[in-house]
């Protein structure tokens, strides 16, 4: 009898010891399972928000940069690049100014005239060295001319010099970049050869006729209108002064389309919902 007991007892022991053990054993598991949880968790965030903290860097170095928009760009796009005819026209050289402004316009006549391809194809070997301008990021630059060349069909170092032109000139301007992209979007769809029935050119559709005083400066004159850098100088001049003379962008891109009554029939709509697509597709906040 006193073996029996015994027996109970050690089995009543090895099941006690059995179901603590057991116990222990599932507590294990679970915080192993959280541990590996938390490892995978950290393994796919970390990685992307290291790289959000890289792309922040490198925007925040190039915004503060003091020579933000200088270097190769504002070169590039400036009156000086070649594309512009310089403004030296009375300058001092000894001559009564008539005779002065009969000297300059003699000296340029004797010179070859730079070609307009020549500017456009400069900003084209940038855009294939994979420059962009100061104040967004590799991976800003990146998306946006990924978008538009994906989206309208053209090259994507075309996509890249057109970026980089719309940015140098809007900033310019007062002007967002996006919206002048977007314009582009709208009037061209990125046709620098396109023109309408009414006369419109390029990819601004700028009416170079009704314009033809802004294109005094382009060594080309009006023909101009065709080089696509030219053409958002001269269309992204209209869009600044149509906003301010309505005093809104709405009001502005109305009298962009020359519109005259209150309704611009979409057009403003149009733009502003591209200027968002874009900026969804970038990265790049929207500037009011």
């Amino acid at each position: 009898m006193a073996g029996a007991d015994a027996d109970a007892l050690l089995g009543r022991m090895a099941r006690g010891v059995g179901y603590r053990l057991g116990e222990f054993l599932h507590v294990c598991a679970v915080y192993l399972g959280i541990a590996a949880l938390v490892a995978v968790v950290l393994g796919l965030s970390v990685p992307s928000l290291r790289e959000q903290a890289r792309a922040l860097h490198e925007a925040l170095v190039a915004a503060l940069r003091p020579d933000a928009l200088g270097g190769p760009f504002s070169a590039l796009y400036s009156v000086e690049s070649g594309l512009f005819m310089p403004d030296t026209a009375g300058a001092d050289s000894g001559l009564p100014p008539e005779d002065a402004v009969a000297a300059e316009q003699a000296e340029r006549a004797s010179q070859p005239r730079a070609g307009t391809q020549l500017s456009f194809s400069q900003a084209l070997k940038s855009s294939e060295a994979g420059q962009h301008v100061p104040g967004i990021t590799n991976d800003q630059a990146e998306a946006l001319r990924s978008y538009i060349a994906r989206k309208y069909r053209i090259a994507a170092s075309v996509a890249g010099a057109l970026v980089n032109t719309a940015f140098v000139v809007g900033r310019e301007r007062n002007l967002d970049p996006q919206l002048v992209l977007a314009v582009i979007a709208i009037e061209s769809r990125y046709n620098p050869y396109a023109e309408s029935h009414v006369g419109a050119q390029g990819l601004m559709q700028v009416m170079t006729k009704v314009h033809k005083d802004k294109f005094a400066v382009f060594v080309d004159g009006p023909i101009a209108a065709l080089n696509p850098i030219a053409n958002i100088r001269v269309g992204t001049q209209i869009l600044r002064d149509c906003i301010d003379r309505r005093g809104s962008l709405k009001g502005g891109l109305a009298c962009y389309v020359g519109a005259t009554g209150p309704s611009d029939g979409g057009y403003g709509e149009k733009v502003l919902a591209e200027r968002r697509r874009i900026a969804l597709a970038s990265g790049i906040a929207i500037r009011n």
